[in-house]
């Protein structure tokens, strides 16, 4: 029963994390005024993404806290985040897409290799991550879209 009470935690600091992140830092009318690719979402589609998103990745995370606290998937579960929660202040608040290319691209690295690690150890865990390693990995497409066309 005890191993549950962390689950709730994950949840919404992962969730909330994520809201506050992106609530700070909005699109806004730089972002309005750049010319997009056809295949740019519409910006409606953004928060419901990312909030189902987070909370599978905060699942996966728990999952992996669960099984084994100091393992290096739980080690990369929480690096991955972390580099998670610069994207958006980088893109949307500096508005330097170059650097926030970069960061994506490490988001990706990191999801991967959470994937990787996690495949043998809990495999839930790791498909989990799928979904939001096929969305970063697009939103890497976007951002480097959006750094070629401005």
């Amino acid at each position: 029963m005890k191993r549950w009470i962390t689950l709730p935690i994950f949840l919404i600091a992962t969730v909330a994390l994520g809201g506050i992140v992106g609530a700070s830092t909005p699109p806004g009318e730089w972002y309005d005024n750049l010319a997009k690719p056809v295949f740019n979402p519409p910006d409606w589609v953004f928060a419901p993404v990312w909030t189902v998103l987070y909370a599978m990745v905060a699942f996966a995370g728990w999952r992996s806290w669960d099984r084994a606290k100091s393992s290096v998937p739980t080690k990369t579960w929480f690096i991955q985040f972390a580099v998670n929660l610069t994207w958006s202040p980088v893109f949307f608040g500096l508005q330097m897409m170059g650097l926030a290319l970069i960061i994506i691209i490490l988001m990706i690295a990191l999801t991967a290799a959470f994937v990787k690690t996690s495949w043998r150890l809990d495999r839930l865990a790791a498909l989990l991550m799928v979904p939001y390693l096929a969305w970063i990995s697009f939103a890497a497409v976007l951002n480097a879209t959006l750094w070629v066309m401005n």
